[in-house]
């Protein structure tokens, strides 16, 4: 487990709103996109493991902390042991659940010194959000599937507009978009992990092909319009780096 996670703890709502959203992405990745490798470390013959989710959107299966008490909440215990002994969707479903309580309790350890507007703008930023057993159970994810189909994506800058169309940088408007509209079906946003929904605006990296919600990422379809090549804040970031 990471050393000092909390080394720097957050103070403000939008700092704890960020850790809180890194660490909802490292669980979201770890039940879809991830799910073989996360499966595989859930081992039911080993002792009492946990699923932590870290602000850098990174996660990991481990056993608790060491230090009584621990320096935040702890995740629910021995999710592996369940593993084998119910159905895979069904144990997806459950360790969403937990992950989901979890995270409330880190955001709210972290915000206990909050006033009580401040928490109450907190608890609304978060309940925007898609709880993880909503992104689960709507994407029908379970151990029997491979996670994300990365050839869901189209590997050109797809726009999706505010009517639902698909426009394309550099060519025009495919008749068949009525099909794309299945395999983007289980597309799931890099910021938030909401599902896709043909009635939002989305956008795709060019870079690292992931798709997100334009909101989350501060781009309208107007402004999508006159982007040649997206990247999204985390390429960007790199690169500048």
């Amino acid at each position: 487990m990471e050393a000092g996670w909390i080394s720097s703890a957050p103070r403000t709502v939008e700092e704890i709103f960020r850790d809180y959203s890194g660490r909802r992405t490292a669980i979201v990745r770890a039940l879809t996109e991830d799910v073989d490798a996360f499966y595989a470390q859930c081992r039911p013959e080993r002792e009492n493991l946990c699923l932590y989710g870290h602000p850098n959107e990174t996660w990991e299966v481990n056993l608790p902390a060491e230090e009584v008490p621990p320096e935040l909440p702890e995740p629910v215990l021995g999710i592996n042991f369940a593993r084998d002994g119910m159905n895979g969707k069904d144990w997806l479903a459950l360790v969403a659940v937990h992950s989901d309580s979890w995270l409330l309790s880190v955001a709210f350890y972290l915000g206990a010194r909050l006033n009580r507007n401040d928490r109450k703008r907190l608890f609304s930023m978060i309940n925007d959000l898609p709880t993880i057993f909503e992104v689960i159970t709507d994407s029908g994810q379970s151990n029997e599937k491979s996670g994300m189909d990365n050839g869901s994506k189209s590997k050109l800058s797809t726009k999706r507009s505010s009517d639902g169309q698909l426009k394309n940088n550099s060519k025009t408007v495919d008749e068949g978009y009525g099909e794309d509209d299945d395999e983007h079906s289980e597309t799931l946003c890099g910021t938030c992990g909401g599902s896709y929904g043909a009635d939002e605006f989305w956008i795709g990296c060019d870079i690292c092909e992931r798709w997100f919600h334009g909101k989350c990422v501060k781009i309208t379809p107007a402004k999508a319009e006159n982007i040649k090549q997206y990247k999204c804040p985390s390429c960007s970031s790199k690169k500048g780096r």
